[in-house]
């Protein structure tokens, strides 16, 4: 009988508040979430279509960067449109699989993230400080195993947790304060001990941004030392300016992902509205800079991007 209860209480959908306290506000928050979401779009949508028309791009390194342009899509369609409905409808009811289906793809995105940062740095190591064999160990089918690989990792240990986090009973206040499913907010509307998932959780987010991130400055720290010893000064400079696009991405994409967990689990005093409004931010901001970083940083891709835009001039005269 109570197993009954709990499906048929599980099966009743959530209501997102938006962003709590500020509710009366929303139709003017919506603005810059509705801007940067179209910039992302925009932007990405241009360096994947400089890389794939451009054949001097069809590189490792541009592979790389069209992996995390396509996660840079997926990553905040999986959140914004909804958020948006909420902001412009009061559309607020999410369905309980389509709030744990949201939830999966920006847990498991958020994953590949950081396994495509990973090999984005590895990709620089082998390129500066073993730049012979670059050709050899970095082949095209390579580079495309190394994504798949990410995305299988990111859905592998994230399946788990969804399983254990449906499995939960929901049976209090179906009311989500945040403007989406975040996984700390939907759990604490569970009427049954949690600490298994979040035990689990955090081992999972400790591994995996422990280990990358680890990887991640022991790569960037062996080519500054690469780089120093370099007689060129031009040559220095340029490998610099190359790594420096990916170091800003990386910097945003932890330091942020870090000041939104820790807002999400210790409230330090602030008002409900700021935490949801840094974790609303970081679902958006990051995908629309990164675009912008690589376009203004990385010569080649911004010269894909105006080669680009002046054959679709060109086609739109004729």
């Amino acid at each position: 009988m109570s197993t009954t209860n709990q499906s048929n209480t599980n099966s009743l959908p959530f209501l997102l508040m938006g962003i709590p306290g500020l509710e009366a506000l929303h139709m003017w928050i919506s603005i810059p979430f509705c801007f940067t979401y179209i910039m992302t779009l925009l932007g990405n949508s241009m360096v994947l279509l400089a890389v794939r028309l451009d054949k001097s791009l069809h590189e490792p390194m541009y592979y790389f960067i069209s992996m995390l342009a396509v996660i840079d899509l997926i990553f905040p369609t999986a959140a914004v449109p909804k958020m948006l409905g909420v902001f412009w409808l009061d559309s607020r009811e999410i369905d309980f699989e389509a709030c744990f289906i949201q939830m999966f793809f920006i847990h498991t995105f958020t994953a590949v993230e950081s396994g495509v940062l990973l090999a984005m740095s590895f990709d620089r190591y082998i390129a500066i400080c073993n730049p012979l064999r670059y050709n050899t160990i970095l082949t095209s089918s390579r580079t495309i195993q190394i994504g798949l690989l990410s995305l299988a990792r990111g859905a592998g240990v994230m399946t788990p947790l969804m399983c254990l986090l449906t499995s939960l009973p929901y049976c209090k206040n179906r009311v989500i304060p945040h403007s989406y499913c975040e996984h700390m907010a939907v759990v604490e509307l569970a009427c049954a001990d949690p600490s298994v998932s979040d035990l689990y959780s955090l081992i999972v987010a400790t591994l995996l941004v422990g280990t990358d991130s680890v990887f991640i400055v022991f790569s960037y720290g062996m080519i500054l030392r690469s780089v120093m010893r370099v007689p060129s000064q031009e040559a220095r400079l340029k490998a610099l300016r190359t790594c420096g696009s990916h170091i800003s991405v990386i910097l945003l994409f932890y330091l942020g992902g870090l000041l939104s967990m820790y807002l999400q689990m210790f409230s330090f005093g602030l008002a409900p509205h700021i935490q949801v409004l840094v974790a609303d931010f970081y679902l958006t901001v990051p995908p629309m800079l990164n675009p912008l970083i690589y376009g203004i940083k990385m010569k080649p891709i911004q010269e894909g991007i105006f080669k680009m835009l002046g054959q679709l001039a060109q086609l739109s005269i004729s």
